[in-house]
């Protein structure tokens, strides 16, 4: 199965369902379940913003995983910001692209170390990775 890398706190806000736009320079032909990488740099402008903007979301302080699996979605769909007028209500705070992965059915899982990519790569023993 693939995994993308993501940054903290954006993998954490995904894996837990509150996050359902990925935003991205670059479009994808992909659809379907992947596995969310926890990368290693923390976006601290990023989690400022989070809080400002979503304060009933209970963010962790020094509490996320790094370097690992950390979540499963299944991307959905992609959004250009031409077409951002499509996107629901849920969708659209989260949207800041060029493009906008739209994802469904996250959920966290148990944290596996594995190192990360640029862009979509396949977890190779997958099956220890949820």
């Amino acid at each position: 199965m693939k995994a993308l890398s993501i940054q903290q706190p954006w993998a954490w806000l995904i894996a837990n369902g509150y996050k359902s736009v990925e935003n991205w320079s670059w479009n994808t032909k992909f659809r379907g379940e992947f596995y969310i990488h926890a990368g290693k740099k923390f976006d601290r402008e990023g989690y400022k913003w989070v809080l400002l903007n979503f304060p009933d979301i209970n963010l962790p302080q020094g509490q996320m995983d790094y370097g690992g699996i950390v979540g499963k979605a299944t991307l959905i769909n992609t959004v250009h910001e031409s077409e951002a007028r499509l996107l629901t209500e849920r969708d659209k705070p989260w949207f800041f692209g060029e493009y906008g992965f739209i994802l469904d059915n996250q959920k966290p899982v148990e944290f596996i170390p594995y190192k990360g990519q640029l862009g979509f790569f396949e977890i190779k023993g997958e099956d220890n990775a949820g």
